[in-house]
């Protein structure tokens, strides 16, 4: 794996530093095509990072970038207090080179397709981690908090490699152990439903509009900024 390291910048409160690594597309081919991730630390201002342990956050999704901070936003302001924190965008999202809508029919088939999509799970992710850390911290373990999908990827690395590992934190992303993901879904739908009921008796105005915005569209697909469609 190659690194390169732009120079550090600030925003309120923090030092940025933007780090880019080439890794393999299959870990099991390291001689085959390689691909790039992007990742951005960031460290407390005043702090000195080479006193502070690493955390690595993997975002949910998936194929979603890890969130863009300003300054010390949200959980951010209280994982600064005690890490010198890696915002991973994974393989596939973000700056990282890229697998969508636009990058896979240069695949060629669909069946080709799949097979390239097929080195963009868990266990990739994870292995992209495993050389980060290799690399950042000389061999020393790190903490991994896991938001969502993130936090699949997060049982994966305590499975695999649990010995890069000093803690994992999970937050939303704990697969069952004998449910597959439809059936946990499913369990769901109940809930939402008494929350939609518990909603529309509290605002009762907000029924039919609810019932316009969706007949709008149906009529008149949305696009969201990503390129997603906005569903009801």
């Amino acid at each position: 794996m190659t690194r390169q390291r732009s120079h550090s910048y600030r925003q309120p409160g923090v030092v940025l530093t933007d780090h880019h690594f080439t890794v393999p597309l299959d870990h099991a081919r390291p001689d085959g095509e390689h691909i790039e991730l992007y990742a951005r630390e960031t460290v407390a201002t005043g702090k000195d990072p080479e006193r502070l342990p690493w955390l690595l956050y993997l975002e949910g999704g998936p194929g979603f970038g890890a969130r863009r901070f300003t300054g010390r936003e949200a959980w951010l302001e209280r994982a600064l207090a005690d890490y010198r924190v890696l915002l991973l965008d994974q393989r596939g999202t973000g700056r990282s080179t890229p697998a969508n809508r636009q990058t896979l029919p240069l695949r060629g088939t669909p069946a080709q397709q799949a097979d390239y999509l097929a080195h963009f799970r868990a266990d990739s992710i994870v292995r992209d981690a495993e050389s980060i850390r290799r690399t950042l911290t000389g061999g020393a373990p790190w903490t991994v908090l896991g938001q969502s999908f993130g936090g699949f990827c997060t049982t994966h690395y305590l499975s695999t490699a649990p010995e890069g590992l000093t803690a994992a934190l999970i937050t939303g992303g704990l697969p069952a152990l004998d449910a597959t993901a439809t059936e946990v879904y499913e369990a769901a739908y109940p809930r939402v439903e008494r929350k939609n009921l518990a909603h529309y008796a509290r605002y009762p105005m907000d029924v039919e509009r609810a019932r316009r915005i969706a007949a709008h569209l149906a009529e008149r697909p949305a696009e969201l900024p990503g390129g997603h469609r906005l569903t009801t």
